[in-house]
């Protein structure tokens, strides 16, 4: 037979004050009955649920991953603010964070020291959840792979934004990025036949675009 405590009894069980076990019961992150006579009552059953939850919240180990493209960024603080958002989310959700990972380079780049130090991770067994602002901090093709990758070894990937409006320099880079790529596979990466397709296209965003390529690439390519 379900046993029903009173507020002051469930207060002194879970160590919280009156106004956090209204707040849970306005939430419904507990049930409460009201009585004949008027009183809140709650059920153990409700209690134990919500300690049995805690308790496994509190072994999550988290890693927060974070990346900008350009030192650039990381000057501007973009790097530090991501870290800040995950923290205070991973504080939120009541996990542990192990390790904050940090990457600059492109999205595009499979060899990043941060993510290759992620994946070492996952594979060890050393993490639970990988928090992240956006999935392309992650990676900027081929999220959907690293997903399959790390639920396969138990862990989920938590994205904590869901739209972004995407920098325009970093934007520009990993497009050059791809021509290089693609077209150094065709005509081979010393060819003169790439070095135009690149200036091409570059012409093709100056005339496009309101800005300065030249400005934004720092003259990199």
């Amino acid at each position: 037979m379900e046993e029903f405590l009173s507020p002051r009894d469930v207060c002194r069980m879970l160590g919280v004050s009156y106004i956090t076990l209204w707040r849970w019961i306005r939430e419904g992150r507990i049930k409460a009955i009201r009585s004949p006579s008027g009183r809140y009552l709650i059920p153990r059953s409700e209690i134990e649920k919500l300690k049995s939850k805690e308790e496994r919240i509190k072994k999550i180990r988290a890693v927060i991953y974070a990346r900008v493209s350009s030192n650039k960024q990381k000057e501007q603080g973009d790097m530090d603010r991501q870290v800040e958002l995950l923290r205070k989310y991973a504080n939120e959700q009541g996990y542990i964070v192990v390790d904050v990972i940090t990457d600059v380079g492109s999205g595009l780049k499979e060899d990043r020291r941060g993510l290759k130090k992620l994946l070492k991770m996952v594979t060890d067994k050393r993490v639970d959840v990988v928090l992240i602002t956006y999935r392309d901090r992650l990676t900027r093709f081929g999220f959907k792979y690293l997903q399959f990758f790390f639920e396969k070894h138990g862990v989920r990937i938590e994205e904590v934004l869901h739209e972004e409006k995407e920098p325009l320099e970093e934007l520009i880079e990993d497009f050059l990025a791809v021509i290089v790529s693609f077209a150094g596979k065709i005509y081979g990466r010393r060819s003169h036949k790439v070095k135009r397709l690149v200036e091409h296209n570059k012409r093709f965003l100056q005339e496009t675009l309101p800005i300065n390529i030249e400005k934004i690439l720092g003259k990199k390519q």
